[in-house]
Parts: structure tokens; sequence; C-alpha cells
């Protein structure tokens, strides 16, 4: 079996030739370029290895492509504002926008919106799940990084206002970066700002771990998957490397550009915009508003090869190729739905159930035939014995199972029959 294909993946704010590109990130070899649109800073991600999401730079839509049809736009999902940022959960159920101040929540099998979460004062900046898609971190002009849990967040008491978990308020300028490692609730995140700081936070205590001080202004950060190094592009071109492992029990840090001359790539003449390292942890590669993209062997420091772009670049990240994006003949496993601009049942025309529960499976589930019939007769000799109905309409558009419960009187004489 062949190993798989890293690729990098670029925009930039000119859009002039496509609107994303991408290229085989070692050979350099362009593989796939995708027109419509120009894609705004942190607003590029992929959705379950099928679609390609790209939010639109000062527009209130989100351009889709599927991964093969390439020079077809497929979609456009409406937005009520200019959408700042734009990033999907890993398992492919839930998108998250940034809109001015406020945060919508999708769900992906529906295209139902199912919260709008305004804790932030100003302009969100960036959104990032974490690797288990259990949290969410929000940045923004505010100087504010929100941890936020899932899991809250879609309680089903809809009176109650979802509050985050963590609220980091250490910075002083507005934020300009997030990365998350892996671990999931466990796991450790980097945040950037204009502050000129850089900071790392664990999100199962909130506790800050570490703050590094730089000369500049800090737009980008990144680390390599083992978490051994940490990459910060300042707002003067250049990348610094800050080694996690050298500095044991030191919670504050001063990068000293003359000391520590080593650890730093230059290259670029403008600021850096993104960076993302592969998956070995050789290779970083670098976007900015120099026009250019630039990869790096992060041994020595030297740029190996210099890709330019139309305009300042937006996005650029490094992943492995989706089978998807190879094959010709793939096809979506699901279309996309029609994605609601407001909340459901808050819309003229949107059902709206009240005192029951909706359980759905998700796009990760449905092919488990067995565990979801052996979920409903559970379910059902449970609910049927405290006095609940049951129903289960088949969305004909996603073919998903969804099954909701809502309290009946006609059920109510404590009947405990469990047949299916």
């Amino acid at each position: 079996m062949a190993a798989p294909i890293e690729v990098a993946v670029c925009t930039d704010s000119s859009a002039q030739l496509w609107s994303c590109v991408v290229w085989e990130l070692h050979s350099g070899a362009n593989l796939l370029t995708y027109r419509g649109g120009q894609a705004g800073p942190r607003g590029l991600t992929l959705l379950n290895g099928e679609y390609l999401l790209a939010a639109q730079l000062g527009k209130n839509y989100i351009s889709a492509w599927e991964l093969q049809r390439k020079d077809q736009l497929q979609q456009k999902i409406m937005c009520p504002g200019p959408v700042t940022c734009l990033t999907t959960s890993p398992n492919g159920l839930y998108m998250l926008a940034g809109i001015a101040e406020s945060i919508y929540l999708w769900e992906v099998s529906t295209g139902n919106l199912l919260v709008i979460l305004s804790r932030h004062y100003q302009d969100i900046s960036c959104l990032q799940f974490t690797g288990d898609s259990s949290h969410f971190l929000s940045g923004g002009k505010d100087c504010l990084v929100l941890v936020w849990s899932l899991c809250s967040v879609l309680q089903v008491d809809s009176s109650r206002t979802p509050a985050p978990r963590h609220v980091w308020s250490h910075h002083t300028l507005p934020i300009t970066d997030m990365h998350c490692g892996f671990g999931g609730p466990l796991a450790r995140v980097a945040t950037a700002s204009l502050d000129q700081t850089v900071k790392l936070w664990e999100i199962s205590s909130g506790e800050l771990l570490l703050s590094v001080l730089f000369d500049v202004g800090i737009v980008a950060v990144t680390m390599d998957l083992a978490e051994h190094h940490m990459f910060c592009g300042g707002s003067e071109g250049s990348i610094f490397q800050v080694d996690l492992c050298t500095w044991p029990g030191q919670s504050e840090k001063s990068f000293q550009s003359e000391q520590d001359s080593g650890k730093v790539f230059k290259g670029h003449r403008n600021q850096v915009t993104c960076l993302s390292v592969s998956t070995d942890g050789s290779v970083l590669l670098s976007g900015s508003h120099d026009e250019t993209v630039r990869v790096w062997d992060i041994q020595s420091k030297q740029c190996i090869r210099t890709v330019t772009l139309k305009g300042p670049v937006t996005n650029a990240f490094i992943m492995l190729a989706p089978v998807s994006m190879l094959s010709s003949d793939f096809r979506p496993s699901l279309p996309l739905p029609h994605f609601n601009k407001h909340l459901l049942g808050a819309e003229h025309g949107d059902e709206q159930r009240r005192g029951g529960l909706t359980l759905r499976l998700g796009l990760h589930q449905q092919s488990c035939n067995k565990q979801a019939a052996d979920l409903r007769r559970l379910t059902r000799c449970f609910l049927l014995g405290v006095g609940w109905r049951w129903s289960i309409p088949l969305s004909e558009r996603h073919l998903e199972p969804v099954f909701h419960l809502d309290r009946s009187p006609a059920t109510w004489s404590g009947q405990s029959s469990c047949t299916w």
C-alpha cells in the first residue's frame, strides 16, 4: 500500500488565477485548483474529507466544493454576515463560523443552526476544535481566548446560556492565531497575539504553562506533532522556533533574536500569516503578506522551495491528502444540506418540537446498523416504562435515522412492553 501523500493547500487574497491551489509538498507539483471567490484569513477548512469550504473575504457566504469537482462551485452557504473565520469538527458533524463577535454552530447532517454564542466583545479572529471534537476554542480582537465544551453548548435546556469552560484573559492585544495539540480535553494550546507574546495553555486545568515574549507582534503559531517545538511567525517576516523541552519549570521566557539566532527562519519580507508542520516534523510551511509560500527544512533553517502567488497569502497548511482528493471517480457520501441562517424554531416554517428529545446518529455511525438497532430496542424498552411515546421519522434527504421522543398522555399508563 502506497504511503499517504502530503499536500500543501494555499489561498491568497487576489484569487486572480484560482481561489485555492493544492500542490504536492515535496515535489512542488500542482495537483488541483479551485475557482470561485477569495478565501479570507483562517477561513479555509476541509469537511469530512469530502468538501472544501472557504469563507469569502468580506462577504456573507461560504463557498463549498466537492474535492474532485474542482471547477464547479457546488454551493454557497449563506450566512447572517461576513465570516471572519471558519472551522469544522474532525468528526465531520459540526461547522463553526465567526461572524462579528458571535460564534455560529451548525449541524452538518441537517444544516440546522444549533446555537449562537455571544461571549466575545469584538470580532472573532480564529476558531479551532480539539482533535477529538469534544471542545473548541475561540480567539478574538477583544484579547480573549475562550474554551468551550461542545457537550455543554449542545445542552437540551435552551433557557440556559452556555458558558465557556475557561476564559483566558492574559493577552493584552488582539488574538491572531491558535494551535491545538493532540490529546482532546488534555491537549495543550498555543495562542499568539499582537502583544508580542505566545502563550501555552492546558485545556484540562485551564492553567498557563508558558509565556514567551518576542521583540515583534506574533501573527501565526503552530507546533510539530510531537510538540517538541513551537513555531511563531512575526509581523516583520521572521519565524522563531521555541524549543518546548529546554525550559522545564519556567513559566516566562524572553526570546532573544541575537542569542537565539540559530532558531530563526529568515526569508519573508512581510508579516507571516500562516504556519504548518509536516507529519514527520522535518518540514515547515509558511505563508506571508509578501505573496510567497515557503517550504523550510527545519533542521538547517534553509528555504528549500518558494512558491509565488498573486496576492498576500491568507491560508496555507499541510495535510495528508484524503482519498477523495486523488480519486477522479469519488463522490461524497451525502450531499450538503441547506444551511439555515436562523436558529432552529426561530424562523417561520421551522419545525419546533416542545417537550421532547431528539437522538440523532451522526454520519460516522450510520453504517453501524446492528448497533443502531440495539440502541433503538434498548432505549424503547426503557422509555416505554416511564411513559414516553416513541417515533422514528426517516429523513429522506439525508437517509439519517432520527429518533424523536415526546411525552404523551397516551402512554402514561406505565406499559412496559419492549417488543419491536
